[in-house]
């Protein structure tokens, strides 16, 4: 079994920074990518950033410029620095890992439990 553990996150004005964090632990024998998704009330869930171990990084592009996602690929450890924050920002924030497990063939997505992000006008 694999586990997100998820930090960070909160209430902020508008314009602010916030930083969030997810570590991946467990039966892990490879990552090969991680990422953060958000859902806003009534909205689906939405791909914010995510980062490949090629180093890769994509971002949602209302986030360019404002948001950088990045990895300790050897700890599984990926960060999401979040500035010039909007209210439109706000959401629960999901941490994503897909993980090759030590007893399986196939890469499998792992989900942490979210994070509330509040930006406040």
């Amino acid at each position: 079994q694999v586990q997100l553990v998820e930090s960070g996150g909160g209430l902020v004005q508008a314009g602010g920074s916030l930083g969030l964090s997810c570590a991946a632990s467990g039966s892990i024998l490879r990552v090969n990518s991680m990422a953060y998704y958000r859902q806003a009330p009534g909205q689906q869930r939405e791909l914010v950033a995510q980062i490949t171990r090629r180093v890769e990084e994509n971002y949602l592009d209302s986030v360019k410029g404002r948001f950088t996602i990045s990895w300790d690929n050897v700890l599984n450890i990926v960060n999401l620095q979040m500035n010039g924050l909007k209210p439109e920002d706000t959401g629960v924030y999901y941490c994503s890992a897909d993980v090759l497990e030590t007893d399986r063939e196939s890469y499998r997505t792992y989900w942490g439990r979210g994070t509330q992000v509040t930006v406040s006008s």
